[in-house]
């Protein structure tokens, strides 16, 4: 299809329009950081590299930086194994109800954050009885970072269909023979990109977080929510919410370089 010259202008215009209503609020964030003034006036009176090193000294920063590592990587470990264990079964298999578990899979990254949040949170603390802590952050994240591993895993296993795998078999490999040699090779750039997109989402996650962490949990996003309107603290705020930004942006740029070059392959 081609586009005559009027579309494409007003194509490139709100195209234009649309990334600089994106992007310049993470320059001002960017160029925030490096602002002499705590409260963050516009245009910055002058510029510095204090608050990126008070930043780096921060106790509390740190250890949300490092709370908010450990929910990402242990939520994509579960997420890889039950979202690849859920594409082959749903690819794989014929039984009834097939359809409506996939839009069960699919469901909570289309819900609400605070809908999903608060359903868990009814869940854990009047349900089950568990206190809020760690490991109901993990497994609320888990819950919605599943959804990017089994969309990854499910469309590569559409792609490849099943020849080889009958062919493995017919030659007397086994279950697990086959799925080591033949079954995890063609997953294994989908499996990537999807774990890279599973921590970025789970990384910077805040709604689902707050309602799902106990008193003593505190993640990089809730930190820079605590830390927001407190004095003084507005600058090193800014400073933390580039370094989130530059975390999150880096495991979806390889995820898109992963899936462009198996496309290219292909």
């Amino acid at each position: 299809m081609r586009l005559g010259k009027p579309a494409r202008v007003i194509l490139a215009v709100v195209t234009g329009l649309i990334l600089v209503a994106v992007y310049v609020p993470l320059f001002v964030v960017l160029v925030n950081s490096f602002s002499t003034s705590t409260s963050l006036t516009w245009p910055p009176p002058g510029f510095t590299l204090e608050w990126w090193g008070k930043a780096f000294q921060s106790a509390g920063a740190m250890e949300a930086v490092l709370t908010s590592l450990q929910v990402a990587i242990v939520a994509t470990l579960i997420s890889l194994v039950l979202g690849t264990l859920i594409s082959l079964a749903l690819q794989r298999f014929t039984f009834f109800g097939r359809e409506a578990i996939s839009l069960l899979i699919i469901l909570p990254i289309a819900l609400p954050g605070i809908i999903t949040g608060i359903a868990l949170n009814n869940f854990f603390r009047t349900i089950m009885g568990v206190p809020l802590s760690i490991w109901t952050v993990v497994i609320a994240h888990a819950t919605f970072c599943i959804v990017t591993v089994f969309n990854n895993v499910i469309a590569r296993l559409r792609r490849t269909g099943t020849s080889l795998e009958e062919a493995s078999s017919d030659l007397g490999a086994g279950i697990w023979t086959t799925f080591r040699l033949i079954t995890f090779p063609q997953l294994r750039s989908a499996l990537l990109a999807g774990g890279l997109l599973a921590f970025a989402l789970s990384f910077d996650e805040i709604i689902v977080t707050t309602f799902t962490a106990g008193s003593g949990v505190t993640t990089l996003p809730i930190f820079i929510l605590n830390n927001m309107f407190r004095p003084n603290q507005a600058p090193i705020v800014s400073v933390i919410a580039v370094v989130l930004v530059v975390v999150s942006i880096v495991p979806i740029y390889i995820a898109q370089r992963l899936s462009g070059s198996e496309q290219q392959r292909r």
